[in-house]
This record gives structure tokens, C-alpha cells and sequence, in this order.
């Protein structure tokens, strides 16, 4: 629990340092690598929706007036960034600083939960997915986008010389894949899309009623 613990702390320091230039340094990958990825979430999401790892909040503008949506996240500076966006957006969101290994609310409380380009840093993915689950209601709606492993081997392989970097210097891992952590924890696969030579990944998962 300790080695646990001292990584998610690792993790709020990194977010914690890049929040106030996360979305300028994001800005050209959201355009090229990422882009139409963020709509796709929001056209799929409804009801009482919680977005796990809401970081600067970039989801906001896309959830349909439908969705009544909690955002949680590690980093207190990445909430603050994500509040000011919803004030200019006119949007109510309520924001919770947690842990997405530890989901700071009860079970079966939401319709969708949705997560964007996070689990690629989540320390145990495994664990986050399955509270996602729990915190679901039954026949709710798990939406993912996150970039993985490429489908094309020597593409795949400069991913896994990249890794030995980014994990060390930020947690952030490229080759990771969500769909068969979503499958095993109890979820029924309802749209898969893989895009940029298989580097980023959409799910649309049901949890079983």
C-alpha cells in the first residue's frame, strides 16, 4: 500500500505542476491525435454523469444540456482550472477532489461515467475500472478514449522506447490498452474505435444489468 500511496502521490505532484499549462501543451495533439475524440464521449453521455479524471475540465463544452455532471480528480490545481471553465461555459458541475482508484462516492450513483486520456497514468488501471464499475448503476455506460498500444508493430515499438521515459520521468505509460481491463471487470463492449494506426482507442461499455 505504501508503493501505492507514494506513486498517486507522484501523480498529484506532475498534474499539480503542468495544470496551469496543461491545455497550451495539449493543444496541437488535442487537433491532430485526439480530435473528434472528446465529442464522440459527450454525444454518449447522459443522466447523472461522472467524468473520473476530469483534469482542465476539456469535456465540458462537449456533454449534451441532459447530463448532470460531477467531475473528480487528483490534482487540486487541474479542479481549479476545470471550475473556471464551467463558470465561462455557464455550466453547474459539481468537483471533488479523489482518487479514481478510491471513487469518493457510493455505489450505483451514476448513469455514464466517462474518462479521457487518463488511465494511460492511473497507477493501477485495474483498480480504477473497477470502481468505475461499482460506482455505475446497473445498465449504466462506461466511455473511454485514451491512446494505447498501436496496431502496427514498429510503431508499437517506438511506444515502448518512449515508455522508458515518460513512466519514469511522469507515470505515463503508451502501450497500455483498456478494452481487455474493461471486459474483465463485467462490462459488455458496445463500440470499439481505434484510430492513428491504432494509438487511440474510443469504448462504449454497458454494465451488465
Amino acid at each position: 500500500m505504501r508503493d501505492h500511496d507514494d506513486l498517486t502521490a507522484r501523480q498529484r505532484g506532475v498534474w499539480e505542476r503542468v495544470a496551469p499549462r496543461y491545455d497550451d501543451s495539449m493543444a496541437l495533439f488535442e487537433r491532430t491525435w485526439f480530435g473528434g475524440g472528446r465529442e464522440w464521449l459527450g454525444a454518449r453521455a447522459h443522466g447523472r454523469v461522472l467524468e473520473v479524471a476530469i483534469g482542465t475540465g476539456a469535456d465540458l463544452p462537449h456533454y449534451g444540456a441532459d447530463a448532470v455532471v460531477t467531475g473528480v480528480d487528483l490534482s487540486p490545481g487541474m479542479l481549479a482550472v476545470a471550475r473556471a471553465r464551467a463558470a465561462q461555459l455557464g455550466r453547474e458541475v459539481e468537483l471533488v477532489e479523489g482518487d479514481a482508484e478510491r471513487l469518493p462516492f457510493p455505489d450505483a450513483s451514476f448513469d455514464t461515467v466517462v474518462c479521457a486520456l487518463a488511465l494511460c497514468s492511473i497507477p493501477d488501471p485495474v483498480r480504477a475500472i473497477g470502481d468505475m464499475h461499482r460506482v455505475l448503476v446497473p445498465g449504466g455506460r462506461l466511455l473511454l478514449l485514451d491512446h494505447v498500444g498501436s496496431t502496427w508493430p514498429p510503431l508499437r515499438w517506438a511506444q515502448r522506447l518512449l515508455e522508458q521515459v515518460t513512466v519514469r520521468a511522469a507515470g505515463e505509460h503508451f502501450t497500455r490498452r483498456s478494452r481487455p481491463l474493461v471486459e474483465r471487470a463485467g462490462f459488455a463492449i458496445e463500440e470499439a474505435v481505434r484510430r492513428k494506426a491504432g494509438t487511440v482507442e474510443l469504448l462504449s461499455a454497458r454494465k451488465h444489468g
